[in-house]
């Protein structure tokens, strides 16, 4: 049975560009939806926050030029703090899944790992490194 989670991740700009955020934005998107299994019709709502250093186009724009025209997408600003990362687009995604909570997985991006580093993805030493 599916039931409402939440997905989260980050993505960071290089510069304050309309084209490269909406390669972000869908970038980030479909890296959610695919480890996630998330169908369009499973999607409820997304929200996207924006540091105070973008100013190009609104994250939604990339999304919508995607496909995603009939779900609710809001915008806004990301809080300031002294010395956070810049240029970073987070994304909330509400969906109906049948994956657990530990189960989801979230996607940082681009940088952005350092924003939730408990988070990243641990892979298999390859031959020869160390742990």
């Amino acid at each position: 049975m599916k039931t409402l989670r939440a997905f989260r991740g980050a993505t960071q700009l290089t510069a304050d560009d309309g084209l490269e955020m909406r390669g972000a934005v869908v970038e980030l998107l479909e890296e959610i939806l695919h480890a996630n299994q998330i169908a369009n019709e499973d999607l409820i709502s997304i929200l996207f926050t924006a540091t105070s250093d973008l100013k190009s186009e609104f994250p939604a724009v990339g999304v919508r030029m995607y496909g995603i025209n009939d779900v609710p997408l809001i915008c806004a600003q990301e809080i300031e703090v002294v010395n956070a990362l810049p240029r970073v687009i987070r994304i909330l995604i509400h969906a109906q899944s049948k994956l657990s909570r530990a189960e989801i997985a979230h996607k940082y991006l681009r940088g952005a790992q350092v924003l939730r580093p408990d988070l990243e993805e641990v892979s298999a030493p390859k031959d020869g490194e160390l742990n």
